[in-house]
C-alpha cells in the first residue's frame, strides 16, 4: 500500500507541476483550436473530394480531426513530457541518485506521465474538442459507455507513448544526448500515430504495417474506439500487448544502465 501511495502522489505532483503554466496551457489550446481548424476544413475538402475515405464518413473524418487535437498533449506527440528532464539527468550523471532511491525508475517516470496526461486531457484536450463539436457536425457518441471505453483506450495509449519515450530517453545513457533519437522517434511518431491523417487511408502494406506499429496505440486506437469503426477489446489487446513489451524493454535497458552506472561508480 506504501509503493502505490507513493506513485499516486508522483502522479499527483505531476499533475499540479503542470497545472501551474496556465498561460502556457491557454496558449496550447488556442494553437490547437487553430491547427483543429486548418485541418477540418482540408478534411471538408479531401472528404468531398473522396467521400468515405479510410471508411470514414465526412462526420468521422471530422470528428477524428479534433479528437486527434484533443489527444495531442495527452500522448505527448509533440514532446513536452518527462523524456527532456531524464535525457538531462542521465547526461549530467544525476540520474545516479534516482538509481539508489528506494522506488523504481521507470515506475516514478511513469506514474509522473500519467499525471501530466490526466492535465492535458482537462486542460488542453476538453476545449479544443468542445470547440470543434459546436462548429461542425461531429460524429460523437452520447453513450457513456463509448466514452468510458474511449478513456481506458486513452490510458493505454498513455503507457504506450511513455514506454516509447521512457526508451528514447535511456539511450543517453549510451549516447550522452538523446536529442538525435528523440527527433527520429518524433518523426516516426508524427508518420505512424494518424496525427496528420487517419492511418485507415494509408493504401496497402504500408496501410498494414504503420496500423501494426506501437505509434497507432497512441490516437488512431483511441478514436477508433469513440468512433465504434474498432472493437474495444481487440483495441485494447493490441495497446496492453505493445505496453507489455515496450515496458519490459525499458526495463531490460533499464537494468544494464544501472550496472553499468554501479560499475562506472565503483
Amino acid at each position: 500500500m506504501g509503493t502505490a501511495r507513493l506513485y499516486v502522489s508522483v502522479a499527483a505532483s505531476g499533475f499540479r507541476r503542470y497545472a501551474t503554466y496556465r498561460i502556457a496551457t491557454a496558449a496550447g489550446v488556442f494553437t490547437n483550436t487553430v491547427f483543429g481548424l486548418i485541418l477540418a476544413y482540408v478534411f471538408i475538402a479531401l472528404w468531398d473530394a473522396k467521400p468515405h475515405l479510410g471508411g470514414y464518413d465526412q462526420a468521422q473524418a471530422l470528428s477524428y480531426v479534433w479528437l486527434s487535437q484533443a489527444l495531442l498533449m495527452v500522448v505527448a506527440m509533440m514532446g513536452g513530457g518527462f523524456e527532456d528532464e531524464l535525457i538531462e539527468r542521465i547526461r549530467t550523471g544525476d540520474i545516479a541518485i534516482d538509481l539508489y532511491r528506494p522506488a523504481d525508475l521507470q515506475m516514478w517516470w511513469l506514474a509522473q506521465d500519467m499525471g501530466r496526461a490526466l492535465f492535458h486531457l482537462l486542460g488542453r484536450g476538453v476545449v479544443p474538442l468542445a470547440f470543434g463539436a459546436l462548429v461542425f457536425d461531429l460524429a460523437l457518441p452520447s453513450d457513456p459507455l463509448a466514452w468510458l471505453a474511449f478513456l481506458v483506450a486513452v490510458a493505454l495509449g498513455v503507457v504506450v507513448g511513455f514506454s516509447l519515450r521512457f526508451l528514447v530517453a535511456l539511450s543517453a545513457f549510451w549516447l550522452l544526448d538523446g536529442a538525435g533519437v528523440a527527433q527520429l522517434a518524433f518523426i516516426a511518431g508524427i508518420f505512424c500515430s494518424g496525427m496528420l491523417l487517419p492511418l485507415n487511408v494509408f493504401p496497402g502494406v504500408l496501410g498494414e504495417v504503420v496500423r501494426g506499429l506501437p505509434w497507432s496505440s497512441l490516437i488512431q486506437a483511441p478514436v477508433d474506439v469513440l468512433l465504434g469503426t474498432a472493437d474495444p477489446l481487440g483495441t485494447y489487446a493490441f495497446q496492453a500487448a505493445w505496453a507489455i513489451v515496450l515496458l519490459a524493454a525499458g526495463r531490460l535497458v533499464q537494468s544494464v544502465a544501472t550496472r553499468r552506472v554501479v560499475v562506472q561508480g565503483g
